[in-house]
Formats: C-alpha cells, sequence, structure tokens
C-alpha cells in the first residue's frame, strides 16, 4: 500500500498570500424552481454524457460561462452563511472519509468535479468526470478538525505536494469544527465562523493523506483513531457499493450505497441556459447573505439574519473559551516541572505574552464579526429577498 505521506508546512500565513490565485472568478447566478430530471441511466459505470450534469443541476442553480473552466454551476437558495461540504456529514469508509450530503443532488457536485470561489458571488462548481469519496484537504489539531474543497485545476497523482496546494487556498475555503462535533450528523450548526479561520489555522496541521487504488482515489485524511479519540465514539467503517440510481446514498448494515455513475467527456456539450459572469452577478442581489431554502418558515429578513449572527457569535465565544482554558491547562503542566526560581521568572513571562497575545487574538476576531454582521444587515435592510424555492434537503 503506497501512500503520499504530506508533510506540514511551518510558512502557511506567508504562503497563503503568494499563492491566493485559487481564489478564482466565478458567479453566483438566480436560480429556477424544479426537481430532479428523470430518466437517468440506471448503474454504475452507464457512462453518462457530462452534458447530463447540466440539465440534472439546472433546476437548482444557474450555469454561467467562465472563460478559464467554461460552463460552471452556482447553487442558489443555499440559506445564510453556505459553503460546500457543510450540509451534511462524515463517513468512514474502505474509500476513506466520504462526504455524506443533505441534499439529493449532492452525489454529484460533492464527488465529482472540483469547488472554487469568487469574492464578489460566491462559491461555484467546475464539473468532473472522476469520483472521489470527497475532494478537499484536511487539517487538524488537538482541538480542532478542519477541511477545504479542493479549487479546480488540480490533478491527482501520485508525488503531488498536496500541502502546497492547500497553502494557497483562501482562508474562506475552511470549514473548522470542535473535534468532538467531527462525526455529528448537522455539522453546519458547529462550524466555526469564518474570523476564526486565521487563528485556527495556525494551529492544525495537514493530515493529507492519499493512496491510489485500483484508479480510484482514497482519501484517509484525519487519522480514525484521532477521530475516535476526538469524539469518544466508535468509528463505523462502511464498504461503499453502487446505487443504481441518483439521490443521496442509503445506507444499509455497514455497506453505504452511492450512485456514482462513469461520466465521459463531451466538448459538444452545452447548457440549456448560461449566463456571463456579469448577467450572473446583476442576479445576485442579497443571495450570499439572506436566501431562505424551500420550506423555510416565513420571517423578516432582518430577524431571520439576526438569529443566525446570534448562533455565529455563541460559536465563536464558546471555541475562544474552550483555547483560552486549553491554554490555561498547557501553562499549569509547564509550572509543574519548574525547577529554580530563574525558571519560574521566565515561564511567567512567557506565560503573559502568550495569554495577551491570545487576547489580542481574539478581540480582533470579535471584531472582524462585529463588522461583516453590520455589513450583512445593511445590504439585507436596502434589498428584499429573493423569493425561496429550489434545493430541498433530503428528508
Amino acid at each position: 500500500m503506497k501512500y503520499v505521506r504530506l508533510v506540514s508546512s511551518l510558512v502557511f500565513m506567508a504562503a497563503l498570500a503568494a499563492l491566493s490565485s485559487f481564489c478564482i472568478a466565478a458567479s453566483y447566478p438566480q436560480a429556477g424552481p424544479g426537481g430532479p430530471i428523470p430518466g437517468a441511466p440506471q448503474g454504475f459505470g452507464a457512462g453518462l454524457d457530462i452534458g447530463y450534469c447540466y440539465d440534472y443541476l439546472a433546476p437548482y442553480g444557474s450555469w454561467i460561462t467562465l472563460d478559464r473552466y467554461g460552463y460552471v454551476w452556482c447553487p442558489r437558495h443555499m440559506g445564510y452563511g453556505w459553503r460546500p461540504y457543510a450540509d451534511g456529514h462524515w463517513i468512514w469508509s474502505d474509500y476513506g472519509w466520504c462526504w455524506d450530503s443533505d441534499y439529493d443532488w449532492g452525489w454529484m457536485p460533492f464527488h465529482y468535479g472540483r469547488w472554487g470561489w469568487d469574492d464578489g458571488c460566491g462559491w461555484f462548481w467546475a464539473p468532473g468526470t472522476e469520483w472521489g469519496p470527497a475532494w478537499v484537504f484536511w487539517r487538524s489539531s488537538d482541538l480542532y478538525c478542519g477541511w477545504a474543497p479542493i479549487p479546480p485545476g488540480i490533478a491527482f497523482g501520485m508525488g503531488i505536494d498536496f500541502d502546497a496546494y492547500a497553502l494557497g487556498l483562501p482562508l474562506n475555503f475552511w470549514v473548522f469544527v470542535n473535534g468532538p462535533h467531527f462525526l455529528d450528523r448537522n455539522l453546519r450548526r458547529y462550524c466555526l465562523p469564518y474570523e476564526r479561520n486565521a487563528t485556527v489555522a495556525n494551529r492544525t496541521r495537514f493530515q493529507n493523506r492519499y493512496e491510489f487504488r485500483g484508479g480510484r482515489m482514497i482519501n484517509e485524511g484525519i487519522d480514525v483513531n484521532s477521530i475516535q479519540r476526538f469524539t469518544g465514539r466508535q468509528v463505523t467503517r462502511y464498504t461503499l457499493a453502487n446505487a443504481d440510481r441518483p439521490g443521496g446514498p442509503r445506507i444499509s448494515g455497514n455497506q453505504a450505497m452511492f450512485y456514482r455513475p462513469a461520466f465521459r467527456e463531451d466538448r459538444q456539450a452545452r447548457p440549456r441556459q448560461a449566463l456571463t459572469p456579469e448577467e450572473a452577478r446583476q442576479q445576485m442581489g442579497t443571495a450570499r447573505i439572506y436566501e431562505p431554502p424551500q420550506g423555510a418558515r416565513a420571517a423578516s429578513p432582518e430577524s431571520a439574519i439576526r438569529k443566525r449572527q446570534a448562533q455565529e457569535q455563541t460559536l465563536l465565544q464558546r471555541s475562544q473559551a474552550q483555547e483560552q482554558q486549553d491554554l490555561a491547562r498547557r501553562q499549569a503542566q509547564e509550572k509543574r516541572n519548574i525547577q529554580s526560581q530563574a525558571e519560574q521568572a521566565r515561564i511567567d513571562q512567557q506565560h503573559r505574552a502568550q495569554a495577551a497575545e491570545q487576547q489580542k487574538q481574539h478581540q480582533a476576531e470579535r471584531q472582524q464579526m462585529a463588522q461583516r454582521h453590520q455589513r450583512e444587515a445593511e445590504q439585507v435592510k436596502r434589498s428584499a429577498p429573493s423569493k425561496p424555492q429550489g434545493n430541498p434537503r433530503r428528508k
């Protein structure tokens, strides 16, 4: 068994600025209502044309033309603060960590292709033909687990330095949770606010472990024993099998059935309708701030935003408090090993500096969040939200 063992870098922030080109331009356009497209060829290896993606995903978002990648897809009506690989949960399998999406359409964009981001418009998906359990990079520490979608343009193969690529990701790509929540089914409620990402990224190390087996990518990521220690739970190992129709995976015993047809390229295929980036931006409105999913209870945009922002504030406060407790624990352990008064004075000075630096970081995060929340509230107040429709979750 051959692994690509990847070493953590100590120059995260410097490389982040140097490699920020992975923040790729795209758009987030207006979507229409609708459900899954019927009539999909059945069975793994059925040889679907890549053009099938265009029809299948059209009801849940819009396609736009992007010079670098051709046609990319942008989801709509996803709700406040949506990001890829957040609505769902992780399962451990013979393919490594596999993403089980809450969305009926999740079998496609979370297992094929790549996700990218545009500062002006939001998340977009570039189609691909290779199936994977989850196209993400990983980070972890004794407190946190994190993952980030792998952007378009990164090819997989033996000898690839994935840590170098991961260093270039914009901070908003990363999804972090406190370790005990990693196996929870509703991960989105535990995802830390973006303002925590810089601090948490500097406290974590890369855990990018890939194996190629039978032409398929195995994403082992964070060690399963570490996850069991984080969560205090025994991790079930599932065997992946092939489902015969689109939709979310079906679990039976220790078997997880995923719809994973073989796609073939077709450069002649086109979406039935595609927007230019400028048209997409014009249609976006307040979608990234407030856009209730289908079936959401009626509420004013202002009250809905205040509720979600309060949840974010609670997450930030709890996470910061946990870091403070962890620092106090480590400092108390160091003090127990002091051998002399000179060492005592040196350690006390060091501890005061550590506490002051942590307090400074936490205060900066709170200020950044308050500023973002103010911008969101002002934007929602200026613009009415679009009518909720489309994108139902799996029951």
